[in-house]
This record gives structure tokens, C-alpha cells and sequence, in this order.
């Protein structure tokens, strides 16, 4: 369902958060249905729904897929989480997609200024994160630290997701990457998966860390205020 919400729902929503799925040739059509799965079943997790209506103060969702320079599509476009029948219906838009392309190189500069063009027209909210999950550093077109220069970022917090492969010692630098490049804005963390395996429980614990509303005095919010 698309977001047809009143400018009064639109003044209440804490966060706007975009969710970024790696879709490149790197990632086979097993570990896709295990990432797509994951994600559905972690947005549908009892501890991550009760993050999401922690406060009466509602949640903004939009997901999408990225890979080459070109290829971003949108698997659900924004949707403010007003009840339990939302979410399970945006989790459900995410479960019956298909995936668009398996044969594109890692483009993360463009994934973000996508990204970023989806923030700026999502609803009014206080906060906004943008989340890149992927398996693999940038290799097509230009880099992270090139986007957040030429596209309107301030205000946003950029997270992370890393699926670590098999090969733990060859994955290291990816995690150095995401760390060094990715993730952007006060408090922004980086989550990681041991494998498309584990992504379900990583993405499960890294949305219940951002959706948890940050403590009142807290000098480590997980979210950045919108600029």
C-alpha cells in the first residue's frame, strides 16, 4: 500500500527508513531467497514489531533493490507503519517480489544517491536512515564518499548490514569498507552477518536497534535528526 497519509499523520512519524537489498551477480538465487526471506521474516519478528510501535509516533518503510550503475527497482514504496496490518502487509509486498536482475556489478555510489533521491520524498519525519545491506565493496562507478558529496545527505544516518562469506579472512576488508565508507552520521552502526544464513538474525537486530526509540538525554541515539 502506498502512502496516502494526512499531512497530521505525516507530522507524527519518528523515522523514515529505507531499506537498501543487494541484488548483484555476487549474490546467487539461493542466497537471494535466503536474504529476501530473512528480511520478511525479521520485519515480522515479535521483537522488531514492537519496536515499530514502541511510541504512538509512527514509522515511514521503503525498500528497494540495487546492483549496476542502473539497476535499482523498488520493492515497496513508502508506507507509514500505523498498524500491526501495515506492517504485515509491506512485509508481504516484500515476500511476493521477484528479484529484477542477477547478472550487475556492485554500484553502492549509485545504490546511495538512489537512496538518497527516495528520503527526499519520503513523508515528514524526524528522523531518517538509510540502510545498505550487501555482500560485497563498491566495483562500478563512483564511490560512497562521492555520493554523500553530491547528494543531499545531511540529516540522513547511513547504516550497514555486511554478509560476510565463507572465506572469513578474504571477507575482512569488507567489513573495514562498510566501516571506513559506508555508514554515515552520529551513531550509525554496522551490523554483520556470518552469510546469507545468518542474515535473517542480523537484519532482525540491527532494525529492533534502530527502530527502538532513543532514550531521552541519550547521548547515543541511533538515528541522526533530519537537517
Amino acid at each position: 500500500m502506498l502512502l496516502s497519509a494526512p499531512a497530521a499523520l505525516a507530522q507524527n512519524c519518528r523515522l523514515a527508513l529505507v531499506l537498501a537489498m543487494d541484488v548483484s551477480s555476487s549474490v546467487d538465487a539461493a542466497e537471494d531467497t535466503l536474504q529476501r526471506g530473512g528480511l520478511v521474516a525479521a520485519l515480522t519478528a515479535p521483537e522488531v514489531q514492537a519496536a515499530f510501535f514502541a511510541t504512538d509516533q509512527y514509522v515511514a518503510l521503503a525498500a528497494f533493490e540495487w546492483s549496476g550503475r542502473y539497476n535499482q527497482e523498488i520493492l515497496l514504496d513508502w508506507t507509514l507503519i500505523d498498524s500491526p496490518a501495515k506492517l504485515l502487509g509491506a512485509a508481504q509486498r516484500i515476500a511476493n517480489s521477484k528479484r529484477s536482475h542477477n547478472d550487475f556489478p556492485t554500484a553502492m555510489g549509485y545504490a546511495l544517491g538512489y537512496g538518497a533521491g527516495m528520503l527526499e520524498r519520503a513523508p515528514s519525519c524526524l528522523y531518517e536512515t538509510l540502510d545498505m545491506a550487501g555482500d560485497g565493496q563498491n566495483n562500478e562507478g563512483f564511490s560512497p564518499a562521492q555520493a554523500y558529496a553530491a547528494f543531499p545527505f545531511d540529516g540522513v544516518t547511513v547504516n550497514g548490514l555486511v554478509v560476510n562469506g565463507a572465506d572469513f579472512e578474504a571477507e575482512t576488508g569488507l567489513i573495514a569498507f562498510y566501516k571506513g565508507q559506508v555508514m554515515r552520521g552520529p551513531a550509525a552502526f554496522v551490523e554483520i552477518a556470518q552469510g546469507f544464513e545468518d542474515y535473517e538474525r542480523a537484519m532482525r537486530r540491527k532494525l529492533e536497534r534502530e527502530l527502538t526509540p532513543p532514550v531521552i538525554g541519550s547521548t547515543s541515539s541511533p538515528h541522526s535528526p533530519r537537517g
